[in-house]
């Protein structure tokens, strides 16, 4: 037998609350899950406390602003960046693109959280954990120390932005017209350019459009590090 009052037929049936302490690790995947559905521009205090089913002032006892909200969020999801076991000097580069493939795969993922990564110098055990095992793979192979730290800075804005390039594809092409009908009518209005003013443009139309976006990727990795390689200290 039980002790418990039976329920007032005419009073408004209570939910049981099921909500979890308010926490940063909570407040930081309620702003992904945002941010996910719409983007930075839908990205506020408010709408992630909405999320949570509470009220904006009580995300600020735990960040202190949106902009460090963002850093948590960058840093939460690049987390999800897989690394190699360890460092293969003799497929230095590449790991790297296994490593430049990843991360643009994981900012892709995440709508335009690249944006916030391009934004500064991220100090997060995650972000440092991918720069300390690129750094360590380029020193293996006798790149000067300044280059490599240049090199750095100079593939992860690489990364971000096509990551950042990517996710504005996405949701451009979310509705209407699809991505390859955009390209078709970029192909076909080259070739209708007037020659005497755009001949490359009209005799290349094609070409100009050839390749996905994994295929630009891979080229412009490519170019970097058959240039990074020429540094090499033999």
């Amino acid at each position: 037998m039980t002790s418990e009052m039976p329920a007032i037929p005419w009073h408004k049936a209570r939910k049981a609350d099921t909500r979890q302490p308010l926490t940063p690790e909570a407040i930081v995947e309620a702003g992904i899950a945002v941010l996910d559905r719409e983007g930075l521009e839908g990205l506020t205090m408010r709408r992630v406390a909405q999320e949570l089913g509470t009220g904006p002032a009580s995300l600020y006892a735990h960040v202190s602003n949106k902009d460090e909200l963002l850093e948590l969020m960058l840093e939460r999801i690049s987390g999800e960046i897989r690394l190699p076991a360890r460092p293969e000097p003799e497929r230095w580069k590449e790991q790297i693109k296994e490593i430049c493939r990843e991360a643009q795969r994981v900012y892709t993922a995440h709508r335009d959280i690249a944006v916030v990564s391009l934004g500064g110098i991220h100090l997060g055990p995650n972000k440092l954990r991918i720069s300390e095992f690129m750094l360590a793979l380029m020193l293996s192979v006798d790149i000067p120390r300044q280059v490599a730290a240049w090199a750095l800075d100079g593939l992860g804005q690489l990364v971000d932005t096509d990551a950042y390039e990517a996710s504005v594809y996405t949701a451009k092409f979310a509705s209407g017209v699809g991505i390859e009908g955009y390209f078709e009518g970029v192909r076909d209005y080259f070739a209708q350019l007037p020659e005497e003013r755009f001949p490359l443009f009209k005799e290349m139309a094609q070409t100009l459009v050839t390749g996905d976006g994994d295929d630009r990727f891979e080229f412009k990795l490519d170019v970097f590090l058959r240039g990074l390689e020429t540094y090499i200290e033999r």
